[in-house]
């Protein structure tokens, strides 16, 4: 029998790696703002690679051990997504950023991170479009949680970042074979990630329509 600190301890681990998650965010972007392509020192996206693996290491542990101590708390039901989402759009924000263009040989500008600004609309829009949807959906009372396609783009987006910040790091001189390598590289993670995160809110979008109240239900 556990005793009452032991509880409260098990209670709150969860919710204290969430937060935990939410200072490496902020550390994470501090890090990336600072970064200047060409110019910054490579050991910035070391570092904001490493802090952003962590960071998403948290959101995998909290939730495996909400769930094991039965730990599961409104607190922990609002930030835990809030902190992911955060991590996250936060992330490809970033990337999109003036501080990562980079030109070619041939003078023309191109993001070193392969990230267009489009790309996060999409991704953004994906988000606050399921995020709408479940709250229509968990208004009515049905349960509206995360399914198969919703945890494979988050793991691929959690995988994508930091490929993305390694193959930044070899960019550099611009004219090798090894930073046009790496830019290809780069280039095709930010489509695959844009393009599968897209995909993954149709499922979502399926769920909620066939959720609708029929016609028959708001006549009456």
């Amino acid at each position: 029998m556990p005793t009452d600190g032991a509880r409260l301890t098990k209670e709150n681990i969860p919710n204290l790696l969430t937060l935990l998650r939410l200072a490496l965010s902020a550390a994470f972007f501090v890090l990336l703002a600072l970064y200047d392509f060409g110019r910054s020192s490579d050991a910035l996206l070391v570092a904001a690679t490493a802090i952003f693996v962590v960071a998403a290491l948290t959101d995998a542990i909290d939730g495996h051990l909400a769930r094991k101590w039965n730990a599961v708390s409104v607190f922990g039901r609002v930030m835990d997504p809030f902190a992911d989402k955060i991590l996250i759009l936060g992330a490809f924000v970033m990337l999109a950023g003036s501080n990562f263009a980079r030109w070619s040989i041939h003078g023309l500008p191109q993001m070193a991170s392969g990230v267009a600004t489009w790309m996060v609309v999409v991704i953004l829009a994906r988000e606050l479009l399921v995020t709408s949807i479940r709250g229509m959906v968990e208004s009515r009372g049905v349960s509206f949680a995360a399914i198969g396609a919703g945890k494979i783009k988050m793991a691929a987006q959690s995988v994508a970042v930091p490929v993305i910040l390694v193959c930044v790091a070899f960019q550099t001189p611009v004219d090798s074979d090894i930073a046009r390598a790496a830019h290809a590289v780069a280039v095709a993670a930010a489509w695959g990630v844009t393009l599968l995160t897209a995909w993954s809110a149709i499922p979502y979008i399926t769920r909620g329509w066939r959720a609708m109240p029929a016609p028959t239900d708001r006549e009456g």
